[in-house]
């Protein structure tokens, strides 16, 4: 079954391949493709549509909280090993 936008999915091809070399060191490609995925049919679901430009913006939010959500999770875990935790 075709989806709205499926004609454009070499530039949510291009999205994923540049939020991928954005992230590299911090997000595996798998996970920017399920991001950028999410947001697609997230766009989708709410608004009717999918842009590429709205696309790209929510999966790069999301690999930024997830990054903060990891970087939280390490500090947290070195704060522990150290046993000086509150």
């Amino acid at each position: 079954m075709a989806h709205p936008g499926d004609g454009d999915l070499p530039r949510y091809t291009e999205i994923g391949e540049r939020l991928t070399e954005e992230f590299h060191g911090v997000h595996t490609a798998d996970t920017v493709e399920r991001c950028v995925s999410a947001a697609r049919y997230g766009a989708e679901e709410v608004t009717g549509s999918a842009p590429p430009d709205l696309v790209e913006r929510i999966a790069r939010r999301h690999l930024e909280v997830l990054a903060t959500v990891a970087a939280e999770k390490r500090r947290k875990a070195r704060r522990s090993s150290l046993d000086n935790a509150p």
